[in-house]
């Protein structure tokens, strides 16, 4: 499938809508934690085991992103959106059958493992596209298209209790609720794969920068220098922080507040749920924007030192203040969602926008180590400290301690990241031939 080539006189502004019909549906994994509870009771779970399709469906996420970022750069975004819809698809088709069949494994493998590899190849589809419609607005462009994925829940997240309320929380109800998923997301999807297109090279898309200055390094290179695993280990120490709380959200606040004069419902649950999936959206707009003005490194400083002080403050008085909690885990939520919306602009200051794409893939298996770490520390945790025989908010204080420690370590790393070596560089004449080819593979 060549990639389509914009005609003369396109609007840029186009870009991201297409962008954002991919995103804002698989953006639905962060609703996962609404079908914890009732796969649990229909199914026996426990809350590590109801995890694993949400911790593979991120692990695939990461690895397919990774493997298939250059497929993604040779092969254009609407061969990536289109393998991401039948991916996603497919997967809440499998798991539908699994539901109804009471067979656990398969729906792993569909959510999991099939529909991880459309997470993936979805979420990398358009940003190198959008990053070279926006040179001059790269932390704008990428947030405007990847706040779809954190808005996905906010959508999913009531749709989603919603239909589980009318078809029922035993398997034949889940199984249905898959079944709507995959085939509304399918329709949804398609928009994207219709509207998307690519920029011509012959000139710059907007007054501002060229879309190939500055130092420009290949995605070979890219991962052999200590910048790029740096910025790994930043990405990664975030992610964990963030998804800890979001994988667990709905249960998570149930607990905490599950011995108070005042209870957390299912409902009010699954609305908070819907909270951090607004956090998580209006943070990768809002916080990647702001990173086109005081620069990549000091909005990482802002995410990992004042998301490290959110946790402190949850873990010493969160179960003695609903507001508090509920504030920050939203700020935790909009940092987790800034995080991932700036990382691309931040790669493209570092190595150009050559290959942004298929470095970008790469990183992300940073995601894929984080979706294990996460989720496992705050199941694995909360589940030993239930069968000692606590309960409520002590579930939680011991990872929270451990996600504090995580984003210290974030950023010290931050700190560490330094303007990539010139002999990482790609020659002039090496990148100025691979545009050429480029041209005319999508003449």
């Amino acid at each position: 499938m060549s990639p389509p080539v914009a005609p003369p006189g396109w609007s840029r502004w186009l870009v991201p809508p297409a962008a954002l019909s991919v995103h804002l549906s698989i953006g639905q994994a962060y609703a996962w934690s609404v079908f914890k509870p009732p796969l649990e009771s229909a199914l026996g779970l426990s809350g590590t085991q109801s995890a694993l399709p949400f911790q593979l469906g991120i692990v695939m996420l990461g690895l397919s992103a990774a493997f298939g970022g250059t497929l993604v750069e040779r092969n254009g975004p609407r061969w990536a959106m289109t393998v991401a819809l039948l991916c996603f698809s497919s997967g809440f088709l499998l798991s539908a059958l699994g539901a109804s069949l009471e067979q656990y494994w398969l729906i792993v493998l569909g959510y999991g493992f099939v529909g991880g590899i459309g997470l993936g190849i979805g979420y990398i589809s358009p940003v190198s596209t959008l990053i070279k419609w926006f040179p001059d607005r790269p932390g704008m462009a990428t947030g405007i298209a990847i706040m779809g994925f954190g808005g996905g829940a906010l959508i999913a997240s009531p749709w989603s209790a919603q239909m589980l309320e009318s078809f029922g929380g035993d398997s034949s109800g889940i199984a249905l609720a898959f079944l709507v998923h995959g085939l509304s997301y399918a329709v949804f999807m398609l928009l994207g794969v219709l509207l998307v297109r690519v920029p011509r090279h012959e000139k710059p898309v907007a007054s501002g920068p060229s879309v190939l200055a500055g130092p420009q390094v290949s995605a070979n290179r890219a991962v052999r220098t200590p910048q790029f695993w740096l910025l790994w280990l930043v990405l990664c120490m975030n992610v964990t922080a963030g998804i800890g709380i979001l994988e667990k959200a709905a249960p998570m606040i149930t607990d905490f507040f599950a011995d108070t004069s005042t209870p957390v419902s299912v409902t009010a649950a699954a609305g908070f749920v819907a909270l951090l999936s607004a956090a998580n959206m209006a943070g990768r707009i809002g916080w990647s924007s702001t990173s086109d003005l005081i620069g990549r490194k000091n909005i990482y400083r802002l995410y990992l030192g004042v998301g490290a002080l959110m946790y402190a403050l949850i873990a010493l008085f969160g179960d003695a203040s609903k507001p508090l909690f509920i504030l920050c885990a939203l700020v935790i939520l909009s940092f987790y969602g800034g995080g991932f919306a700036t990382v691309p602009a931040y790669l493209k200051d570092l190595f150009g926008t050559y290959q942004v794409g298929a470095i970008h893939g790469r990183l992300l298996t940073a995601w894929s180590t984080a979706g294990v770490l996460g989720p496992l520390i705050v199941n694995w945790i909360a589940d030993r400290q239930e069968e000692a025989g606590r309960h409520g908010a002590s579930l939680y204080g011991l990872s929270f301690v451990i996600m504090i420690g995580l984003l210290v370590v974030g950023l010290v790393a931050n700190e560490l990241v330094r303007p990539v070596d010139p002999r990482h560089h790609v020659p002039a004449p090496e990148e100025a031939a691979d545009v050429r080819r480029q041209q005319s593979e999508s003449a």
